[in-house]
Order: structure tokens, then sequence, then C-alpha cells
């Protein structure tokens, strides 16, 4: 906990899926966020070691990875990030391990928050459909052909699922997420 955070999240385990071409602030805010609140985060990825992130226009920082996905129990979390950047989710979306972890948790009924392009990964769990939710605009099509009902919004909570449109919301993305884990409405 830092000393602008609080112990309101102490207990709780988040997961963030991502690979080399994440979003960098869309990764790395949450995840300070929810440290600062008490929350354990791990990393999670495709390979061991670090994924680069992508940072507006070139490639940005490195981010320790803390579990490959093929270690990774839905079990063990109390909820699951997926950050965007186009090329991140792209990767992602194409391996099965990712599908069926990522299905399995929206499935679970565990908080599943995804920002930017991260919907991609959701639309093929097919969990989109049905649900209302925001992304970044060039995905919108996408969205709405696997059934979502898209609108464009700072942050849209349908159930367990937090969307958000790009780094701009990501506090509002962090307080939903935060409000989620606590089961209650908290001050920004």
């Amino acid at each position: 906990m830092s000393i602008f955070g609080s112990d309101k999240l102490k207990g709780k385990k988040v997961a963030i899926l991502a690979t080399d071409g994440f979003e960098q602030v869309e990764l790395t805010e949450p995840k300070k966020f929810l440290e600062d609140e008490g929350a354990q985060v791990d990393v999670i990825s495709l390979k061991s070691g670090s994924i680069k992130g992508w940072d507006k226009t070139d490639w940005g920082k490195k981010v320790d990875v803390d579990k490959v996905i093929d270690d990774a129990k839905v079990a063990d979390y109390d909820a699951l990030v997926l950050p965007g950047g186009q090329i991140n989710p792209d990767k992602l979306r194409v391996e099965q391990s990712v599908v069926d972890f990522v299905g399995e948790f929206a499935r679970s009924g565990k908080t599943v928050a995804a920002i930017c392009h991260g919907p991609w990964t959701l639309i093929e769990t097919g969990f989109v459909r049905g649900k209302h939710m925001t992304s970044y605009p060039s995905i919108k099509t996408d969205l709405k052909n696997a059934g979502a009902q898209w609108s464009d919004e700072t942050v849209v909570v349908d159930g367990n699922l937090i969307t958000s449109r790009n780094p701009d919301d990501i506090p509002n993305f962090n307080k939903k997420i935060k409000e989620a884990l606590v089961g209650e409405t908290v001050e920004a």
C-alpha cells in the first residue's frame, strides 16, 4: 500500500492478462492503482520473463511476468483485467489457452475488466453476446457483429463485465474495478 492508497482491496487477487504490445498505461496504471489499494496483482502472459509495452507510437517499457497462462487458474483470482493496444489483444485472441481462461473467468461471474482493444479477446469467448459494452471506436463493429450493444461511454458496467474506451478513461475504469471488488460504490 502506498501513502495514497488504502487497504480496501487487501486480500483480493487480480490477474492482468497481456503480451507484447499491450498499451503501456492500460496495464501499468490499473496495476499500480490496484496494488496501492492493497490488492495482489499478477501479470499473466504467454511467456515467462517480461513483456514489452507499446507507448502511444513506439515500443515502451518492459513489465515482468508473474505467471504464464498455462499455469494460471481462474480459481486463484477475484478479477481479470484485459489491457488494450492493437497488438496485444490481437495476439492473445488466437491462443486457445487464453480464450479458454478468459471465457471461464467471464462465465464464473467474477469481474472482467477490458479497456480499449481488450474486448477483442472477449469476442472469441462468445461472452459479449447481449452485453452492453464500450471500447476503442475501431472495434465497435466487431463487438456489434459479436452480438454486443455498443455505446460511446467512459465506462460501461454490465453484470460482471466492465469496459472502457481508451487511456483517458483509466481513472473511471479503475474506480469501477475497485467498486466491483469491494461490492459497493466507492469515492474517487
